[in-house]
């Protein structure tokens, strides 16, 4: 089959990759002149299944209030008219109970695991290389009502299999050694030996480069402008300039997926929740992490990338607004200074924002549509670098026919009914 997928970020790009790998003739448009230049670009660089976990929990409210009122808070929202906003919030809020938490993670975890294994079978096939590290995540406390409060998440990493330990302060000094020299400014951690970190742009434009050579084309520089329906079903594609035709459409456009997919009445709950990060070049390799580390309290991971460490978090509701905002970029500053004050230089630092797309449950929104020919990959949110490649192989599978390697359930957009 002819397939066209519309975006090149890490999901659209490993998809293709996959689908190309599958037997179809795969053509991807997107409006940027290259791979991973939205999203995708300077995301935290955590592969992390065993961090994979809805925002919407238990609690979430009352942190949520105390959060806006933090110097370096990890939330931001705008006050502004905006009803897509309130009604996802709205919706989020709803989602905020221990059973509908429990059943979203399962889902979450379900993906984010048969993901890594994916990478690690596309690693070893292709030896490609994006700065990967193997060395887990170390999720740090700076007190004790932190380590106290991971009873519940425990038990579910428990429930699904997922290693974990928990380390007092020497323990995390051994895996994360720069840590000693600010040892009294956390109590304890909970680490992830399973998760890994990579540089998410580096990652998808040479898989760019693998998929080209198995014969799919990019259309770089292709504004999408709709999706025209023919008859009962999607019978393009236009795009500045012309249409492009093809058997099957995937949808792979991050936060944008919902205003070209609401003319035809597929409303998917994506919203845009924006994401910065700065990029640190390292000045003492033993002063920086090893791996990620991420800080509780501010919801910050730092994560090492080669020679530079990655520095990427908060949330902030304003919508599609990408303005970089000088106190998001302190609270960069801060955390990472205050955890690893030699490990790099923040006056060098480069400052970078991007819109997560994300859903009120957490799981992303995966596969067909009412549309036949029409198939969805959207919603990921803080995690489509850790679900990219079992996103594409699940998709490529399930498009030709075959049976997807794991439980389909809950990925698709009918369970928004």
């Amino acid at each position: 089959m002819k397939i066209a997928v519309l975006g090149s970020g890490v999901i659209g790009t490993t998809v293709a990759y996959y689908l190309a790998r599958a037997g179809h003739e795969v053509v991807v448009l997107d409006r940027q002149a290259g791979p991973a230049l939205e999203t995708s670009f300077a995301n935290a660089g955590e592969v992390s299944p065993g961090y994979s976990a809805p925002w919407a929990a238990p609690g979430l409210v009352l942190k949520a209030l105390k959060w806006l009122f933090m110097k370096n808070r990890p939330l931001v929202i705008w006050p502004k008219p905006d009803w897509a906003m309130v009604r996802w919030g709205l919706e989020l809020i709803g989602q905020c109970r221990q059973d509908a938490y429990d059943r979203n993670k399962s889902r979450m975890v379900r993906l984010a695991e048969y993901s890594r294994d994916c990478l690690r079978e596309l690693r070893a096939d292709t030896g490609i290389e994006y700065d990967e590290r193997s060395q887990g995540t170390l999720q740090l406390f700076r007190t004790q009502q932190q380590v106290d409060g991971t009873a519940a998440d425990i038990e579910v990493l428990r429930r699904f299999g997922i290693p974990w330990e928990t380390l007092d302060v020497a323990g995390c000094i051994r895996n994360e050694p720069a840590l000693a020299r600010v040892k009294g400014k956390f109590v304890g951690g909970l680490r992830l030996p399973g998760d890994e970190t990579g540089d998410c742009y580096k990652f998808t434009n040479q898989l760019a480069t693998l998929a080209a050579n198995q014969g799919v084309v990019f259309r770089f520089g292709a504004n999408i402008r709709a999706l025209r329906v023919v008859g009962a079903d999607i019978g393009g594609v236009e795009i500045a300039g012309g249409m492009v035709a093809a058997d099957r459409y995937v949808v792979a456009l991050g936060s944008y997926s919902p205003l070209l997919l609401a003319p035809h009445r597929l409303r998917i709950p994506v919203y845009p929740v924006k994401g910065y990060s700065i990029t640190v070049p390292i000045t003492e390799a033993a002063g920086a992490p090893e791996s990620t580390v991420m800080d509780e309290t501010h919801k910050v991971a730092v994560t090492r990338l080669g020679n530079r460490i990655r520095v990427g978090g908060t949330a902030e509701l304003a919508g599609y607004n990408l303005k970089l905002r000088e106190p998001r970029r302190a609270t960069l500053e801060h955390v990472v200074t205050d955890l690893f004050p030699d490990g790099g230089d923040v006056q060098r630092a480069t400052f970078w924002a991007g819109l997560r797309p994300m859903t009120p449950d957490g799981t992303p929104v995966i596969g067909p549509t009412r549309y036949p020919k029409l198939w969805l990959s959207c919603g990921h949110g803080t995690l489509g670098w850790t679900m990219a490649a079992g996103t594409g192989r699940l998709l490529a599978d399930w498009i030709s026919g075959h049976a997807p390697a794991i439980d389909t359930e809950g990925l698709e957009l009918a369970r928004y009914g």
